[in-house]
């Protein structure tokens, strides 16, 4: 498939449209949002890139979309929630509305609490595909006596049952940011809005399987081609900024893809 495996400099609605129908498995994104950052006067049209994104994403694909609120004069944009609604008349489904909790962020309020996530929105069209859920150990393990099927008369009835080593991951997800946290790549840091190398990653897992194709309209510094290509995965993407471009495709050339996969079902 033409730009398989290529990061293009070119306005994400024109480069979608030279893509075909059905064609992509997973778009890990986040968009430039409530224009709290210069992209050389990039606007975002998001409903016509969620049309073009319906269009492009295969049936049982998966769009993970993370996105957050500016403040305006002590008010909340709510920019997240319309964009929610915006896939959803689009036809893709809300499969979930996941959370990216940063264990570090720096940003106070005088008076408001702490502000320390973003949405992670998991829009898929039809009933996603693929999952491949996440486990994490539970704090107690082996066999005990467990309530069951209490009715009304209140008395607790107990039967030997097992608790698993590992469950699976909730959707609220932490990760560190920053230098060490996001990343080690210091190259990464000359964009200045990235996520999580782990949140792409766990992601991709999650949503797609080896050889899948794995697209970003707003490629920015490569996070998602990176991990794609770690995790085995196709990659396509785009970036309006030929500095931006530059250095995603650096950062990708400079990766070796995983040789054994974690936490994945073949």
């Amino acid at each position: 498939m033409k730009y398989l495996d290529e990061i293009v400099c070119k306005e994400c609605i024109s480069f979608m449209k030279e893509l075909p129908d059905n064609c992509i498995d997973l778009t890990m994104t986040s968009p430039p949002y409530d224009n709290l950052r210069d992209y050389n006067g990039f606007m975002l049209d998001c409903e016509n890139i969620i049309h073009e994104l319906y269009r492009i994403t295969a049936k049982g694909g998966v769009v993970v979309w993370v996105v957050g609120d500016a403040i305006k004069k002590g008010n909340k944009t709510l920019t997240s929630f319309k964009q929610a609604l915006m896939f959803q008349n689009a036809g893709f489904n809300m499969h979930d509305v996941m959370i990216y909790k940063k264990k570090n962020t720096p940003f106070m309020r005088s008076n408001a609490y702490t502000n320390c996530f973003e949405f992670m929105f998991v829009a898929s069209k039809g009933s996603p595909k693929t999952f491949n859920p996440l486990k994490e150990p539970t704090k107690r393990n082996g066999y005990e006596m467990l309530v069951c099927n209490k009715k009304a008369d209140g008395i607790n009835h107990k039967v030997l049952k097992e608790l698993k080593k590992e469950k699976t991951r909730n959707n609220i997800w932490e990760y560190a940011v920053g230098l060490g946290g996001s990343t080690s790549d210091k190259n990464a840091f000359k964009h200045p809005a990235i996520f999580p190398e782990k949140l792409a990653s766990d992601h991709i897992l999650s949503w797609t399987n080896k050889d899948d194709i794995v697209f970003d309209p707003f490629m920015g510094s490569g996070t998602t081609a990176k991990m794609a290509k770690v995790n085995r995965r196709r990659y396509i993407g785009c970036d309006i900024s030929a500095e931006y471009v530059e250095i995603a495709k650096k950062r990708v050339a400079d990766t070796i893809p995983q040789a054994n996969l974690f936490q994945e079902i073949e």
